[in-house]
């Protein structure tokens, strides 16, 4: 009987979506970036096919979890906000116990052969967390208690993800989470007063942090973070040698590039001076290989998906729809500028790949997964195309 309730109810909710709404521009732009991002994946890696055969895989998988996403009501997924939150922290505190260890850093989870890594799950899951608590909230959202249990809520899977060590993916969902309590409508004078409690407690976090014998940092995230304006210290500016090949790697590709798969011998990529160049740094193999077109197309298509999710979300039928919306499109934009700072030397390297280009499943998937739930509040817009 509750079978037949569900089904009923849901080919009732599919025959009220506005399919006229569909966002045809969005899965294009996508799509499309990740297609590019495959056969870049192919160049960077030539004589390894598993990368791009499995970016392949995850294309498709990707692909077909967007359309479910996109036909299941997000109200109804909503209802399950706390027990995707508790999921949340259980898959993050699995990788604490039973996690994989690579190059010193515990963030995968590996199940048959196939590694997934829930910090990367783990923004959807806040994003989807959040919009139904504040939603539930929203007339109370600038009282102490509400502003105080979400910061909670945050803290929790923030500080394990911290500790994999995954430093950039915690500024990553704190930045994200900025975003979300904004677009909520927390007051001004609440923004205003954290901003004048952080920068004192910022001033002092560097000046523990420039200590040498700190221990908030783990000694790589030290050492990139000295590198990045130390030229005198050897140990830190080896860390930074991938940043300055990237560098010279895009100032080589001029404006069309060296073309992908070329087998030229002043090719930075050519001569392995990239470590893993399928990964963090996939923007540097573009600027290479691509030029300064296929740089800056990667640029305005990301900035195309960012748009398209604010816009979306401006005209969502609530505000769980609007947080939703333009949480996913914080966490796109906000994780492409750092990931396209670190390779263009102008913020110290972190590990964060660029969204739907990068190698990487996990990346991937929690990218279409986003782009699925803003396809569904589209399908349930407000006001005319």
């Amino acid at each position: 009987m509750l079978q037949k309730y569900l089904y009923k109810n849901a080919i009732a909710k599919l025959k009220t979506y506005q399919y006229n709404h569909i966002n045809v521009r969005l899965i294009l732009i996508v799509v499309g970036l990740t297609v590019l991002g495959i056969n870049v994946i192919a160049s960077a890696q030539p004589d390894n096919p598993s990368y791009y055969q499995k970016q392949i895989f995850g294309f498709i998988v990707g692909c077909l979890g967007m359309v479910i996403l996109a036909l299941i009501d997000y109200r109804f997924i909503l209802k399950f906000h706390w027990l995707i939150y508790v999921f949340n922290i259980c898959l993050l505190l699995a990788v604490e116990f039973f996690g994989a260890n690579h190059m010193g850093a515990q963030r995968w989870l590996e199940f048959g052969g196939i590694q997934i890594q829930p910090s990367e799950f783990a923004k959807i899951f806040l994003i989807l967390f959040f919009a139904k608590f504040l939603d539930t909230h929203k007339d109370k959202i600038n009282s102490f208690k509400i502003i105080a249990s979400s910061c909670i809520f945050l803290l929790m899977p923030v500080a394990l993800i911290f500790k994999q060590p995954a430093l950039s993916t915690s500024i990553v969902i704190v930045l994200m989470f900025c975003v979300i309590m904004y677009i909520a409508g927390i007051s001004y004078k609440f923004i205003f007063s954290l901003i004048a409690v952080m920068i004192p407690v910022a001033v002092l976090l560097i000046y523990l942090i420039m200590q040498p014998d700190q221990k908030i940092l783990e000694n790589y995230q030290y050492m990139r973070l000295v590198g990045f304006y130390d030229t005198d210290n050897k140990e830190a500016q080896d860390l930074r040698w991938q940043q300055d090949n990237a560098e010279i790697a895009i100032g080589s590709g001029g404006l069309w590039g060296k073309g992908l798969n070329n087998d030229s011998e002043d090719s930075v990529k050519n001569g392995n001076y990239i470590p893993e160049p399928q990964t963090d740094f996939i923007f540097a193999i573009i600027g290479e290989e691509l030029g300064f077109v296929g740089t800056a197309s990667v640029i305005i298509l990301l900035l195309w998906v960012v748009f398209e999710c604010f816009y979306t979300g401006a005209h969502a039928p609530d505000m769980a729809g609007r947080l939703i919306c333009c949480g996913v499109g914080g966490y796109i934009a906000i994780q492409s500028f750092i990931n396209i700072c670190v390779v263009t030397n102008m913020m110290p390297n972190t590990g964060l790949p660029l969204p739907f280009v990068s190698y990487g499943l996990s990346s991937l998937l929690s990218s279409f997964a986003g782009m699925g739930l803003v396809l569904n509040v589209g399908l349930q817009r407000k006001g005319k195309r």
